[in-house]
């Protein structure tokens, strides 16, 4: 099973939407948690409204620090939002392969896209990750870090 720790700054929309829909569709290959530098306390009412659209459970869904994960042991450690993959990571987190998936922010979505439409888009965007995540996952562990860093490379939709 690959661990995952999600991290954005203020955990409360791309990281919590990425946690809950690897757990959900992990299918057994992926055990994902979020965190954030500087969490928000709580997490963003479009987070809680998209993935309950999406039929995904959100008990247990909580904006916190990456203090509370040292003991996590993650395999993978994903920023999702430019700030938080320009930070300095904590030194239990040195033997993770640390990579970036950027993300727009959907809390912040304007103009033309209502909030409702760009939390949907950023749902279907990390839903087409966590499927490439779990073709990963389900291989040898030692061909993990070479086919993160491929799948990283690609140019998936943000």
């Amino acid at each position: 099973m690959m661990k995952i720790l999600y991290i954005c700054t203020h955990n409360r929309c791309r990281s919590i939407l990425a946690e809950a829909l690897s757990n959900h569709h992990g299918g057994g290959l992926l055990l994902a948690r979020s965190a954030g530098s500087q969490p928000a306390g709580a997490v963003h009412p479009g987070t809680l409204a998209a993935l309950q659209a999406a039929g995904v459970p959100t008990e247990g869904l909580r904006s916190e620090s990456w203090e509370a994960y040292a003991d996590f042991a993650p395999d993978l450690v994903l920023t999702l939002c430019d700030s938080a993959a320009g930070e300095s990571c904590p030194l239990w987190m040195g033997r993770s392969l640390k990579l970036h998936w950027g993300l727009a922010d959907p809390s912040r979505s304007s103009g033309a896209q209502p909030q409702a439409a760009a939390f949907a888009a950023t749902v279907a965007a990390i839903e087409e990750r966590v499927r490439a995540l779990r073709v990963v996952a389900a291989g040898p562990r030692a061909d993990w870090p070479a086919a993160l860093r491929a799948l990283v490379a690609r140019d998936l939709p943000a």
